[in-house]
């Protein structure tokens, strides 16, 4: 569906990766040890009113000349493929289904900057190691203790997805909610696609 690119979102979810869950869900990572850190799965402009986010609006087609080296360099370490080894194609491809939604908003040099300043300004792998909160094979947490780690260092409510394996439930991807310029963190709103409160989460 084509939506416009008229500034028709409210907010943005920042959202990162475990690479390990990624890979053992979708089972098909060129690198059969992925890396152990969170990495960024992209910056989605979004709607408080409709849980499906704008996507795929007019605007500008993703440029690589606009990626200069030393973006470039940082992208690789916050924003690699983890799924495949073309970086630029995985960069490409979230800039044209989401950037282009907020480009009245961040301009595509200023959305993959942003998106990497926020990966390193709040340490997702850093923040839960410091709780005690690291990739274990057995050892499960709740939904709150997860989420109180990282609100302890954000102030703000992030939200947790999973993905549903042999009756497990493992942790996939933190999300990070920022207002309408992407400027200021806010808490994130419950949304579809998010972890079982009641169920105990593992993080592998």
């Amino acid at each position: 569906i084509m939506s416009t690119g008229d500034g028709s979102y409210d907010y943005f979810q920042f959202v990162q990766q475990w690479p390990p869950t990624t890979c053992r869900v979708r089972g098909k990572c060129s690198n059969p040890r992925p890396i152990q850190i969170f990495t960024i799965h992209g910056l989605w402009p979004s709607n408080y009113s409709n849980p499906t986010m704008p996507s795929n609006c007019i605007g500008s087609q993703f440029n690589e000349s606009r990626v200069s080296p030393r973006l470039r360099s940082k992208l690789k370490r916050s924003w690699p493929n983890v799924e495949g080894s073309n970086d630029t194609r995985f960069w490409a491809g979230e800039w044209n289904k989401h950037g282009r939604c907020s480009e009245q908003t961040l301009n595509q040099v200023q959305y993959f900057e942003r998106s990497h300043e926020m990966w390193h300004f709040h340490n997702i792998t850093g923040i839960l190691k410091k709780a005690s909160i690291v990739p274990h094979p057995t050892q499960t947490w709740t939904y709150s203790d997860i989420v109180s780690a990282i609100k302890a260092v954000t102030q703000t409510t992030p939200l947790l997805r999973c993905k549903v394996q042999a009756q497990s439930q493992l942790l996939h991807e933190v999300v990070l909610c920022l207002e309408y310029n992407a400027l200021k963190q806010i808490d994130c709103n419950r949304t579809a696609g998010i972890c079982l409160n009641n169920v105990a989460i593992k993080f592998q």
